[in-house]
Order: C-alpha cells, then structure tokens, then sequence
C-alpha cells in the first residue's frame, strides 16, 4: 500500500468518524484530534477503525504516533512493513 493509499484511507475513516469535520482542510503536521475537535473516544474509534480496515494491530502505546496526518501514515506504512515480514506457521 502506497503512501497516498494510506492517506486515502486515514482520510475517509476520518470522515466516518467525524462526518460533519472538513477532511479536506486538514493539515498534516498539525495535531488530528485538535483540528477536528475529538475527544478520546473519537481518537480510539479511528485507531480501531485503523486496525480493521488495514488488519495491523496498533498497541495502546502506540496510538500517540497516530496524532498528526503525517505521523499516521508513517506509523501504518512501516507497521504495514513490518507485519508483511512476519513468518506465519503452517
């Protein structure tokens, strides 16, 4: 999965979480939770919708690497990296 893809992707479930927020004018430094006004909750349901929609697993202690546009895209890039390497038992 590409970069954009991943943006693409971050981007829509933004907008299913936040329906009413202006996806379009986000910044990709600037913090999500505080351009789009979310709460806690907010923040959790994206990570998990993250996680289904991507099938990776972001650890709690991860989730602070999800705060900007930007750092969530590198996160789920390299998470997505290193998943692929995994070897699985057969």
């Amino acid at each position: 999965m590409t970069e954009e893809q991943i943006k693409e992707t971050a981007l829509r479930i933004l907008k299913e979480v936040a329906p009413e927020a202006d996806i379009e004018s986000l910044h990709l430094e600037k913090r999500i939770r505080d351009q789009l006004d979310f709460d806690s909750v907010d923040f959790l349901n994206y990570s998990i919708a993250l996680q289904e929609e991507l099938k990776i697993k972001i650890p709690e202690s991860d989730l602070h690497k999800l705060a900007t546009l930007s750092g969530c895209i590198e996160y789920v890039r390299s998470r997505m990296a290193s998943q692929s390497f995994k070897v699985h038992p057969g």
